[in-house]
């Protein structure tokens, strides 16, 4: 990891923006899921617990980048 990213912070920014990537992207799927003209093709992904997790763990990556950023 130190040959990737030289700071801490720059690596909390990476997995936090992948994961709020992810979390828009379960948002949007929830809505097509929601919004399907076939209501027997229900799917299988629970994009409610996907969507619940990763914005967690976008806003937990974020908040830990944001307090070592301004404590440097």
């Amino acid at each position: 990891m130190e040959d990737w990213f030289p700071y801490l912070w720059q690596f909390h920014i990476a997995a936090g923006a992948i994961a709020l990537v992810v979390a828009i992207t379960s948002v949007w799927a929830e809505r097509r899921r929601f919004r399907r003209a076939n209501l027997d093709a229900v799917g299988f992904m629970p994009w409610t617990v996907i969507y619940l997790t990763t914005f967690l763990t976008a806003c937990v990556f974020l908040g830990l980048a944001a307090r070592e950023w301004f404590a440097a």
